[in-house]
């Protein structure tokens, strides 16, 4: 896709007024962020994309439509699974969120011995505690980071194996668990090299605006509303 695009012109992007349309009139009060990097915010900028990261967008967009909305971002870089769970769970709970975002397992299927099962327990136990006390939970299967040209070639079968295995796990206790899934794996875009950042590990400015419009998108589905 041209690297001329601007997020005003990006068809993967929200158009104007399509998120009042799709949160129009909104449930939510308390919003609170779990997980790592990508919660945190670690995007590149791209010309022509607002420096603004993917959870902060959400955030915006929810308190566009219900002002005095708590926000609470307790994302940091580098975590696995079990370290998201044991240092965030809590004091997300803590916070009484009636609306969860939970990005975690990227650093686990980093790894080469990645162990699917291990990161499913602490995903079970992070979105069954936000369930359990009545919080809405988002969970992500995010871009297939593989496609990034900063990843060497020889390791990009097995990563995008890995990253698209954790999609599918993720997806799947979402819906056993009764969260909202945003599958991102597939997206169209998601072979784009504008849509990853340099360090062959996060995404772009970008991934972020087009990560919240899906978002975004899946909330306003489970609302029933439509642009």
């Amino acid at each position: 896709m041209s690297s001329m695009l601007t997020e005003a012109t990006d068809p993967y992007c929200l158009r104007e007024g399509e998120s009042a349309a799709l949160l129009r009139d909104h449930p939510w009060h308390r919003f609170v962020v779990l997980g790592d990097s990508v919660a945190e915010g670690m995007c590149e900028p791209v010309e022509g994309y607002p420096d603004v990261q993917w959870a902060d967008r959400i955030a915006a967009e929810l308190s566009a439509v219900r002002p005095g909305l708590a926000y609470l971002n307790l994302g940091r870089r580098g975590l696995r699974a079990q370290q998201v769970r044991a240092g965030q769970l809590d004091r997300a709970l803590a916070f009484s969120p009636d609306l969860a975002l939970v990005v975690c397992g990227g650093n686990d299927a980093f790894r080469t011995a990645f162990d699917p099962d291990a990161v499913d327990t602490e995903l079970i136990a992070i979105v069954g505690a936000l369930r359990d006390a009545g919080a809405d939970v988002i969970t992500v299967g995010m871009f297939d980071v593989s496609h990034s040209p900063a990843v060497p070639a020889a390791l990009r079968p097995g990563l995008g194996a890995r990253m698209r295995l954790l999609s599918s796990r993720t997806g799947r206790l979402a819906d056993r668990l009764g969260a909202l899934h945003v599958h991102l794996s597939d997206h169209p875009a998601g072979t784009d090299p504008s849509m990853y950042s340099s360090d062959g590990r996060h995404g772009s400015a970008r991934s972020d605006a087009i990560a919240a419009a899906e978002t975004i998108r899946r909330l306003g589905a489970h609302l029933g509303n439509h642009p």
